[in-house]
C-alpha cells in the first residue's frame, strides 16, 4: 500500500488516465474527486460489502424457502 501525505488541490495520477484530487479536507475526513475512463469502475468498499451480504442472506432466505416447500412436499407426500 502506498501512503500518502497530500494537500486540497494536489493531484495522484494512477496509470496514465486515472486522476485522483483532493478535494477538501475537513476533521477526520476528506474529500476526494476521480477522474477515470468511463470503462472503469469505482466503487466504495463498504457498499460492496453491504451488497454482498445483503446478496448472501437473500440466497439464504431463498434456500430455506426451498427447504421449507420440499418438507412440506414430503409431508403430503407429492
Amino acid at each position: 500500500m502506498l501512503v500518502l501525505t497530500r494537500k486540497p488541490g494536489e493531484r495522484v495520477l494512477i496509470g496514465d488516465d486515472i486522476v485522483v484530487t483532493i478535494l477538501d479536507a475537513r476533521g477526520d475526513g476528506i474529500r476526494i474527486g476521480i477522474d477515470a475512463p468511463r470503462g472503469v469502475r469505482i466503487q466504495r468498499d463498504e457498499v460492496i460489502r453491504a451488497i454482498t451480504e445483503a446478496n448472501q442472506e437473500a440466497t439464504e432466505a431463498a434456500a430455506s424457502t426451498d427447504d421449507a416447500e420440499a418438507i412440506i412436499k414430503k409431508t403430503l407426500g407429492l
